[in-house]
């Protein structure tokens, strides 16, 4: 390697090292305080640097106490490029989520210390529930590439993707927002797969009442 890689390598590593110093303090600041009792230079002053470098990083003081959330999007996401083609896409993106609760290295939310309490803050507080929202939705904008791919159809033009991914995601918020207020930090699984069931049991209830429509509207 020449001298003049490892100058941006090194670089790049020393500012992924801010970032994350900065998003551990924001994360610690906000759950010990309380959202509205910390600002944005204390957390730069946690970790040791200026106004201006925060600002290099993050927009705002939620973005930088949700940091730790976004690689969650991306984990997800490569689970579910790697599930086996043949899955149909939503069953697919269930088993791609469940794939991240289950692995140890990923270390999901119920399993990384003090994210249930993040979530819990996140209900609670507006402006850190709609930077959840944007994470999400950068999350799910990947997802429908992804699904788009396994169908071979271009996302712009066919809807399936989309409709696949809003359902998928939308059951997997349901169960975040049933787990943070069951109050139990380890039922995170649980309630993803009660959520993802409840998904499929309503979609063979529409199936069945659209089969049985045309009937009932020829002899009404």
């Amino acid at each position: 390697m020449t001298p003049e890689r490892k100058i941006p390598e090194r670089r790049s590593r020393k500012a992924r090292r801010t970032r994350d110093t900065l998003a551990q303090a924001a994360f610690e600041l906000v759950l010990d305080r309380g959202l509205r009792n910390v600002t944005v230079e204390e957390i730069a002053e946690a970790a040791d640097v200026d106004r201006r470098t925060f600002s290099r990083y993050f927009p705002s003081k939620e973005a930088a106490a949700l940091d730790s959330l976004r690689g969650d999007g991306d984990r997800i996401n490569a689970a579910l490029r790697a599930r086996p083609a043949p899955e149909p896409p939503l069953l697919a993106y269930r088993r791609a989520v469940l794939d991240w609760l289950a692995d140890p290295g990923a270390e999901a939310w119920h399993r990384r210390p003090r994210i249930f309490e993040l979530l819990v803050v996140a209900e609670e507080e507006p402006t850190l529930y709609a930077v959840f929202h944007h994470i999400r939705v950068d999350a799910q904008e990947d997802s429908i590439a992804i699904v788009a791919d396994r169908l071979g159809v271009d996302p712009r033009q066919d809807i399936r993707p989309a409709v696949t991914v809003a359902a998928g995601a939308g059951a997997l918020l349901a169960a975040q927002a049933a787990w943070v207020r069951g109050g139990r930090p380890d039922a995170l699984p649980e309630r993803v797969a009660e959520a993802f069931d409840a998904l499929a049991e309503t979609a063979r209830e529409a199936a069945e009442a659209t089969e049985e429509a045309p009937e009932t509207e020829a002899t009404s």
